[in-house]
């Protein structure tokens, strides 16, 4: 085994602890146990995903692996206690979580982005950290020569974890995503966190049937054997089958109404990643986090949270396609190839546009055609600036704010709808005057809402129910409060700074070279003007950037991948023994850095992807 650094774990500091049956846990309190600490926020879909990739890893490895969370927001919601409990138990997190609102236990270990996985030996050692998403395999490697080392050496404790599960509550809904008005006049709902769509009466509250077994899981067949992973999205197509967009199985199925039989369309249940085909016969193609979907210009449009992107689906011929996004995760406008996206959540068709609740960049989006053209279309920003401003601000669109607003309701008017989710608050955009206007406070958590004969009905996902509203004829008057996520910035010295990509790949395995560079680095910024060179896409993971005049402060955005694959060959001692087609994984993050630029700062930026920075 490779000769490890050894540094010692600082101390877990937080307001205080979930899923521990009210007990107050410390470092010492996992001695003897490999600990991963998983820094994470609710909104961020990538801390989602890593959530999913680490469920059969805490389950393998249950008698010596204890999986910590540590919740570190970033939008001023996610620093409420409730709102954070109410996470843990939506996504079904199963471990000790440590609600840390001021970031101390961040701040400590040195985390710029989430989500970031730090593993401590039994010793209280850190041996490894981890950003972004695909390290699942790395970290079962890793932890399988833990077990080995200190099962030598006396120092591992197996036995069960600290983690408590909190007491089940008796409601007809558990935390609901989207809702569907159907054609009799009933709504579905997807009961995310069952695992289960849920037919509800025109009252909004009567169960008359539930379509899944209400286990995780993706299995087509009848109402009662059907299994769904955390459901969101619905629509109705125009033949009258509903399709549910399967989130967390990453997913589309098809519901037929008559029945209740669920079959899959689209996605293999895999997670799409870079590389993979982004077009092609949908039961083929892998798909990432579908969070809704929406009928619009005679196919179905797919919000793909997971990688910042809408995708379409064509019943008629059964294929997917990337139609908006680069995949990069952003505010930008343009041709709709070209444009970037930050989780979108929700879709809303109109007459000629599809309105789009951006959620981390707290924005107000639209697809609309591009001029008198047929096939090509545009992506516009109605309300928003990007991932880093955001509050409860109504007035003209250039100055209002939403706070990470997951739903979006075309209403006849002309106007939108917004499900402001972490405001708790219903808002409403006119495209004819240009203005923001608040039309219910006091929901809480709001995900979708579905117009009823002149009355909206909100989907309150944390209340768990639909709620039915009266359209105000007026805007309801709030105090208007703006916010900026709150990181401390980094302080860089002007001139050239060295921006190092940390990767190390993990033990039995090495870049994969075959088809030529394994890795990918993009880097820009904001403002644009705060890098005079550097900024753009290449292969090397370090990079020289050239800091411009005048500008103090800003953030940098980097998103880097590599791809390594079983070394194979230095497994079986030659070459010759290689197997021809090694199983392969790849690793991605993106970092926002906020950056304060000052004589005595860093000439040096390091940003772990895997392993540890050696030179820090």
């Amino acid at each position: 085994m490779s000769k490890r650094a050894r540094v010692r774990a600082p101390e877990l500091q937080g307001r205080t602890w979930i899923n521990t049956g009210g007990k107050e846990l410390s470092l010492a309190d996992f001695r003897g146990s490999i600990v991963i600490l998983d820094f994470w926020t609710f909104c961020c879909v990538n801390c989602l995903h890593v959530l999913d990739e680490l469920r059969e890893l805490e389950e393998k490895h249950r008698d010596t692996v204890v999986i910590v969370g540590v919740h570190s927001p970033k939008f001023v919601h996610e620093a409420e206690h409730q709102a954070v409990v109410d996470a843990v138990e939506r996504y079904e997190v199963h471990h000790p979580v440590l609600d840390d609102p001021e970031l101390a236990t961040w701040k400590q270990y040195a985390v710029r982005a989430w989500p970031t996985l730090v593993v401590i030996d039994p010793e209280g050692y850190v041996v490894a950290q981890h950003a972004g998403e695909g390290h699942a395999h790395a970290l079962e490697t890793l932890v399988t020569e833990l077990e080995a080392e200190h099962g030598a050496k006396g120092t591992l404790r197996r036995g069960d974890g600290p983690y408590v599960p909190p007491e089940p509550v008796a409601t007809e809904l558990r935390f609901p995503g989207k809702a569907l008005l159907l054609p009799g006049g009933t709504f579905l709902v997807s009961d995310t966190t069952r695992h289960q769509l849920v037919e509800l009466a025109a009252d909004g509250e009567s169960v008359l049937r539930r379509i899944g077994a209400g286990e995780r899981g993706l299995v087509d067949g009848p109402a009662d054997r059907a299994r769904f992973s955390e459901p969101q999205g619905l629509a109705l197509l125009p033949d009258g089958t509903v399709i549910v967009a399967d989130t967390v199985n990453h997913a589309l199925r098809a519901l037929d109404l008559a029945t209740g039989a669920v079959r899959t369309v689209a996605g293999t249940g895999r997670q799409w990643w870079q590389g993979s085909p982004a077009a092609g016969p949908a039961r083929e193609v892998d798909l990432s986090s579908p969070w809704d979907v929406a009928w619009f210009a005679d196919r179905l449009w797919i919000a793909m949270a997971g990688v910042h992107q809408l995708w379409t689906y064509d019943p008629a011929d059964g294929t997917v396609r990337a139609a908006a996004g680069t995949t990069n995760e952003g505010l930008v406008d343009g041709e709709a190839a070209e444009a970037w996206f930050a989780q979108p959540s929700g879709l809303a068709a109109a007459a000629d546009r599809l309105w789009i609740a951006d959620s981390e960049t707290s924005a107000v989006r639209y697809v609309e055609r591009d001029g008198d053209s047929e096939g090509d279309f545009v992506v516009r920003t109605a309300v928003g600036t990007g991932l880093f401003d955001f509050g409860h601000r109504d007035g003209h669109a250039d100055q209002a704010l939403f706070q990470h607003p997951l739903g979006v309701t075309a209403l006849p008017d002309g106007s939108v709808a917004v499900s402001d989710t972490y405001n708790h608050a219903l808002r409403r955009f006119d495209p004819a005057s240009g203005e923001v206007s608040t039309l219910a406070t006091d929901l809480r958590e709001p995900s979708d809402a579905v117009l009823v004969d002149g009355d909206i009905v909100v989907v309150e996902s944390a209340r768990h129910r639909l709620t039915r509203l009266r359209l105000p004829e007026e805007a309801v008057r709030v105090a208007a409060v703006a916010h900026r996520t709150q990181r401390a910035a980094t302080e860089i010295a002007p001139g050239t700074l060295r921006l190092d990509v940390v990767f190390q790949a993990p033990a039995g395995q090495k870049l994969d070279t075959r088809y030529g560079p394994s890795t990918r680095l993009l880097v820009s910024s904001t403002p644009p003007e705060l890098l005079a060179g550097g900024e753009g896409a290449g292969t090397d993971l370090n990079r020289e950037l050239v800091l411009a005049d005048g500008v103090t402060e800003g953030v940098l955005h980097v998103s880097a991948m590599a791809a390594s694959c079983d070394d194979t060959a230095s497994n079986s001692g030659s070459a010759a023994g290689a197997n021809e087609y090694p199983a392969c994984h790849v690793h991605q993050q993106d970092w926002g850095v906020p950056v304060r630029v000052t004589d005595g700062g860093a000439t040096r930026l390091p940003l772990v992807l895997a392993g540890m920075d050696e030179d820090g």
